[in-house]
């Protein structure tokens, strides 16, 4: 299919389901992802993750209405142990994995899903950070399920607020001039508890509810992933039967909010000790997981974090 005008990549689509009275929320991403994931050459079943864990953050984090930071993480037991990715309510996005390259070599092509197989028995968390500890909120659940839309769908069920259904595709391709490119795509509906109150009889609610799932859950991976299908051309092909009405999208961009100053601060928060400790040729070298960004603090830049301030874990304006 030729690439249409309004095609656009790295962005989340808003859109309400018109009959059925329910919000919903598309995510594509493009060169945003291709940018992270080539950036660390991760192995295909661990990128695969990590995109849908970037596609789930930009998805979820822009249902929320927050000043600040949402992150979506996942901790393991298995080969794979942390997927994270984090998202400001500016639409900055960055994401990064941690994982055993023997172990994940090891996995096979079993029917058992992703969850099971490379993340094992550990927890989902959600959290938003608005920059003061009264401002912050954390939501965990268990990794139940044998893909990440499985354990977020888990942790919908427990809350009594909400209702949701999504779904989540990751896909590569080779690009002619070399090189690999990634999409992802995702998609969301919601039902909240005064929006259900208002929408009519509740049999009558409860059907509008089952078709707008049933039409979200007949996108496929392919059209939720291809660059060449707008977004507002895939929304009326799911939901133009119950109406549906589209928003301006919101732009994404990749970001990373590592710096010097950063660093130095986190550095100061330990014992001096044991920085120092930390010494290799006379430096310490700290590398930024998101970005690979590295920065290098000299003895003299090290004894300066914990002087002046006469508090050891404190650095210089």
């Amino acid at each position: 299919m030729a690439a249409s005008a309004s095609v656009a990549d790295d962005l989340v689509q808003p859109f309400r389901v018109e009959r059925a009275g329910l919000r919903g929320r598309f995510v594509r991403l493009g060169p945003l992802l291709t940018e992270v994931l080539n950036r660390h050459d991760y192995p295909e079943p661990v990128a695969e993750l990590l995109g849908e864990v970037m596609a789930l953050t930009a998805l979820l984090g822009s249902a929320l209405k927050f000043d600040g930071v949402f992150t979506l993480q996942t901790s393991g037991k298995g080969p794979v142990a942390i997927l994270v990715a984090d998202m400001t309510s500016d639409g900055a996005l960055r994401g990064y994995a941690q994982f055993d390259p023997g172990r994940v070599a090891e996995v096979g092509e079993g029917d058992s899903g992703p969850v099971p197989s490379l993340l094992g028995p550990g927890h989902l968390a959600f959290t938003v950070d608005q920059g003061s500890v009264n401002d912050r909120y954390q939501g965990i659940v268990e990794l139940t399920g044998a893909t990440l839309a499985d354990c977020i769908h888990h942790y919908f069920r427990q809350s009594e607020q909400i209702d949701a259904a999504l779904k989540v595709a990751v896909a590569r391709d080779e690009a002619a001039e070399g090189g690999t490119r990634w999409h992802a795509g995702a998609i969301m509906v919601q039902r909240l508890p005064a929006e259900a109150a208002s929408a009519g009889p509740a049999a009558e609610d409860e059907d509008d509810w089952r078709e707008a799932v049933a039409l979200m859950g007949s996108a496929t991976p392919e059209e939720l992933t291809d660059p060449c299908l707008p977004p507002d051309r895939l929304l009326y092909r799911l939901f133009h039967e119950p109406g549906v009405r589209a928003y301006a999208p919101q732009g994404l961009s990749p970001g990373c909010r590592c710096s010097r100053r950063r660093v130095a601060r986190t550095l100061a928060a330990f014992p001096r000790a044991e920085v120092m400790a930390l010494m290799e040729e006379g430096v310490v070298s700290v590398r930024c997981e998101f970005c690979g960004e590295s920065y290098v603090f000299d003895e003299a830049a090290l004894r300066a974090l914990f002087e002046d301030s006469g508090a050891p874990g404190r650095p210089r304006p």
